[in-house]
């Protein structure tokens, strides 16, 4: 039965585990991405839900439907007879009429399927549910999805060192500063395959601090302004005005604002005002793309992340 899809964000896995159990109740097998499938579909995932996607790119709600299956797996409420096969199993049935809520935490998720992982209490898979049931809950920290677990980790590192660039890039010199916005330019595309960057270096360049030609004529041009200001030094409507200004004087159509601060509500609504081509880069998205594009930051370790390939199975 599938629910109406008004539920807009993935929920968590614990809540994937009663409406797989509730498919697969109602099949003799089912191959493992039907029963993904087909709890989405019971739990009423819209299509914007199912478009979510993790660091990895991994379709989210996929990956946690998964995870709802081998906790299932491991605690011994469904089995896989063949290769990317799952049936319910007696002890499946047996939670189901024991839960109709199924889980809506970690904690309740956490406080059945702790006793099945743990090496000082594992139970094998298949003991009776009503003696699974019996055991007092164990606290312990709420069972997540490693991989989601992982991203938060890295997530969590590279904003460490997103702040630090950007405080390193608001000690650096002018010079400097105007130089790593071009290497950022040029890494993120611009400038093409015959195209080059220049920083202007002049005191009177008239308010442009780097040019990259988007070929090797130099018919396409886009002028950069960089300002390596503090955090609470907010970019105004003033400064974008004269930018403007200077690329009027260069006949130029293109035009990148960077800084290392932020952008005021007018400065915005002006550069989005204006017939020119005016982007505005703010520190955080400066600091963001830098991380991306690996300018001014370098890939410390990797690590592989391994899975089943159910396609194999299949």
């Amino acid at each position: 039965m599938e629910g109406p899809r008004g539920l807009n964000t993935v929920p968590i896995w614990p809540r994937f585990v009663r409406p797989a159990l509730e498919v697969l109740a109602e099949h003799e097998s089912m191959k493992r991405r039907d029963v993904i499938e087909a709890a989405a579909d019971r739990l009423g995932l819209s299509e914007e839900a199912r478009a979510e996607t993790v660091e990895s790119g991994e379709v989210r709600y996929r990956g946690r439907g998964g995870w709802a299956l081998t906790h299932s797996a491991k605690a011994g409420l469904i089995e896989r007879p063949a290769r990317g096969i799952y049936v319910l199993t007696e002890a499946g049935r047996a939670w189901l009429k024991d839960n109709p809520e199924g889980f809506n935490d970690f904690a309740g998720a956490s406080a059945f399927f702790d006793p099945f992982w743990s090496k000082d209490t594992a139970k094998k898979p298949g003991q009776a549910y009503a003696h699974t049931e019996a055991q007092p809950a164990v606290a312990s920290d709420p069972i997540v999805d490693p991989e989601e677990q992982a991203q938060d980790a890295v997530t969590s590192l590279n904003e460490t060192v997103r702040v630090e660039l950007l405080e390193r890039l608001q000690n650096s010199t002018p010079a400097f500063f105007e130089e790593a916005v071009v290497q950022l330019l040029m890494a993120m595309g611009y400038g093409g395959t015959q195209g080059k960057a220049a920083v202007t270096g002049k005191s009177h360049d008239g308010g442009i601090d780097g040019v990259i030609d988007g070929d090797a004529l130099g018919l396409d041009r886009v002028y950069v302004q960089a300002k390596r200001y503090a955090d609470a030094n907010t970019v105004g409507r003033e400064p974008i005005q004269a930018f403007v200004g200077a690329l009027h004087l260069h006949g130029a159509t293109k035009g990148v604002f960077i800084t290392t601060s932020s952008f005021s509500k007018h400065a915005q609504a002006y550069a989005d005002a204006v017939p020119n081509r005016i982007v505005l880069i703010d520190g955080v998205k400066l600091t963001q793309l830098m991380l991306k594009y690996r300018v001014g930051a370098q890939v410390k370790k990797t690590l592989h992340v391994l899975q089943i390939d159910e396609d194999f199975f299949e």
